[in-house]
């Protein structure tokens, strides 16, 4: 073993070695349950997605420990009664991991990724799941599991031929909704609306962007702007209520060049 694993293992132990006090001396984490930790994980997941987008490599690597207290926390209360403990966790994700990738420990052999990818989804397809959109999570947000929903099925094959034909489905949904729109039928808008964001987000997906990370980076470029443009309104000592559209349009101008 090499002095970095060596390090690296020395490092788990210490984290798990914790976990057993915190759960045995900590009235907080005595109380703990599986569903009570549900909520704080989503929320450090939030908080590392946030990281990565921002690029803070610190920060990444504090939300990834806290990610992974909660992963040594779940498998400590499951191994009280003795359902499963870190190990199991561990050794049933190193075996799907070599499961999956029998191009690496096996015999298959693929030439690019858009391979690999289909061959996993078709190995899911053999190891029971009826459906490879089954393992797309119900409580996803519907932007993400729209982007989850077309790279599962483009998995097997059920694609467009190019990111051409994509772009005309885009402007084909937006004169239906364009219709809807001219109508005013509510109910029909919304249906129509649906069906441009799926399409805008599989457009993304052909050409490469991730439709989710490229929303987040404008909202936090709006947020950047408008801050500014609040921070120039109390240095006048001005009320945005108060100010109008021209006036704020010259800060809004002033913050898209810093």
């Amino acid at each position: 073993m090499n002095q970095r694993r060596a390090k690296q293992l020395k490092a788990f132990d210490r984290l798990l070695t914790i976990m057993d006090e915190l759960r045995e001396e900590c009235p907080w984490d005595k109380k703990q349950t599986m569903q009570s930790l549900r909520h704080l994980t989503i929320e450090e997941t939030y908080e590392l997605g946030d990281a990565i987008l921002d690029d803070n490599l610190e920060q990444v690597k504090n939300e990834l420990g806290d990610l992974l207290l909660h992963i040594v926390f779940y498998s400590k209360i499951a191994s009280e009664t003795k359902t499963f403990d870190i190990a199991d966790v561990a050794n049933s994700i190193c075996e799907k991991l070599i499961h999956r990738h029998p191009h690496v420990y096996g015999d298959l052999k693929v030439s690019n990724e858009a391979e690999v990818k289909e061959n996993w989804e078709q190995l899911k397809l053999k190891e029971g799941k009826a459906s490879v959109l089954e393992g797309v999570p119900r409580s996803l947000p519907a932007l993400v599991k729209a982007s989850r929903i077309q790279e599962k099925v483009a998995g097997v094959g059920f694609d467009w031929e190019n990111s051409n034909q994509v772009w005309e489905k885009v402007q084909e949904e937006l004169e239906e909704f364009k219709i809807e729109l001219d109508a005013s039928d509510k109910v029909s808008m919304e249906k129509e609306f649906g069906d441009v964001l799926f399409s805008l987000i599989n457009y993304a997906r052909s050409i490469g962007i991730n439709p989710e990370n490229a929303l987040e980076l404008t909202n936090k470029k709006f947020i950047r702007r408008f801050q500014f443009l609040e921070d120039k309104a109390k240095e006048m000592k001005r009320s945005l209520n108060d100010m109008t559209l021209n006036e704020m349009d010259v800060f809004w101008e002033e913050a898209k060049g810093i």
